[in-house]
């Protein structure tokens, strides 16, 4: 199963200190926006993303077709494919990709320690 690019997405409470803090362990603005209250910060092939007041728990986030550049990988399993193998294994989603669409779509699990995984195809 290829699950594209990792990321930790950070539920902050600041944006502008959490900006500041990893900025200074190396990392630098990669995507996003500010005035909307979340950045993509990448530190060599280390992505984290900083989301104020989006969301309650930090999410495990991998982006099939993405590497850690977001360019389109020439291949990769799209997230409709990664769902029935994931469904097959019996295990539970929070959240499913409509079976019947293509493109962008996602889908949300949580591993037996209650962390929050998703998995967010762009394209």
């Amino acid at each position: 199963m290829k699950l594209g690019a990792f990321s930790v997405s950070l539920a902050v409470k600041d944006i502008n200190v959490s900006k500041a803090f990893y900025e200074n362990l190396g990392f630098t603005v990669f995507g996003g926006d500010i005035k909307m209250n979340y950045l993509i910060m990448k530190n060599g092939n280390s992505l984290i993303g900083l989301f104020q007041g989006m969301f309650e728990n930090n999410i495990l986030t991998f982006n099939p077709g993405w590497d850690e550049e977001a360019n389109t990988l020439e291949s990769f399993d799209d997230v409709r494919e990664i769902q029935r193998s994931l469904k097959e294994k019996n295990v539970t989603l929070e959240r499913e990709a409509d079976e019947s669409t293509k493109g962008p779509a996602s889908i949300v699990l949580t591993d037996p320690d209650g962390n929050h995984i998703l998995i967010d195809q762009h394209i």
